[in-house]
């Protein structure tokens, strides 16, 4: 998934759009769906899959991909969210229309109506949250990313911890691929006692090697004349098309409007 984010954030059509309007549109959306209701919410979705897949034609299949991905984390999060547990026999708050009730041992674990309005808002938000990132994500390549927070003052330090960590996950990657392929070319994962033997031998051989590779590649950066830090190519300004800056302005703004309307029906 890294190398496919990697390859379409350098090939898309958004690609020659700064990269500095790109983050603070950013940034303004995620705030924007962080703290609205889940009506504009849902709106922030349809209107950044617009941007993604419509302006910087990202096809839909990578971008729904991405989305289901995270949406994973959303899932193992559930249970946390949804369950309540409780001694049998005590008065169980919100357990009217309870979609689920069940008993063992002496304890009761049921789900509750305010447990279920929590999934659903964190859904909304989550969607929002990630469909934001998600367009910075396949329209920036990491090394603007970076550009732009330096030209924003950030410490020199966390800028590098970045890039190596960046760098980290294609070493990891690609030592993960190669230990796959040669235990599939061993006739590994051939059953599901073999998978699960295999798997664990490379979780383990994983380290040692990804090990290796990062002390080659911290003597490659000592044998280039690294001096403690990380010199990189200053921020160049690029001009955004106007036609981005109407569209940009004016879907915050109707979202803002919405936003505004709606708190002032709550308030009367």
């Amino acid at each position: 998934m890294i190398r496919l984010i990697d390859t379409y954030a350098y090939g898309n059509k958004l690609r020659s759009v700064s990269p500095l309007w790109k983050c603070g549109f950013t940034a303004a959306m995620f705030v924007l769906s962080y703290m609205s209701h889940p009506a504009v919410q849902l709106l922030t979705v349809g209107w950044m899959c617009l941007w993604t897949v419509g302006h910087a034609r990202i096809p839909m299949r990578i971008y729904a991909g991405l989305l289901g991905t995270c949406f994973i984390f959303y899932a193992a999060s559930l249970p946390a969210v949804l369950i309540e547990i409780a001694p049998s026999g005590t008065q169980l708050p919100g357990t009217t229309g309870a979609a689920f009730s069940f008993t063992f041992a002496h304890w009761t674990a049921y789900i509750p109506d305010s447990g279920v309005h929590a999934s659903l808002l964190l859904l909304c938000r989550t969607a929002a949250c990630v469909s934001c990132l998600s367009f910075m994500m396949l329209t920036t390549p990491v090394s603007e990313l970076l550009q732009v927070m330096k030209w924003l003052r950030m410490p020199s330090l966390v800028i590098e911890l970045m890039l190596i960590m960046y760098r980290f996950l294609f070493l990891l990657d690609t030592a993960a691929h190669d230990m796959y392929t040669a235990q599939m070319a061993r006739g590994g994962h051939s059953g599901f006692k073999s998978r699960l033997a295999d798997t664990a031998s490379l979780v383990v051989r994983l380290f040692t090697k990804t090990m290796q590779r990062y002390k080659q590649l911290a003597n490659g950066l000592i044998a280039r004349g690294f001096t403690d830090e990380i010199h990189m190519a200053p921020y160049r300004a690029v001009s955004v098309p106007a036609r981005y800056w109407r569209e940009s302005c004016a879907g915050i703004a109707a979202l803002l409007l919405v936003e505004l309307w709606l708190r002032w029906r709550i308030l009367l």
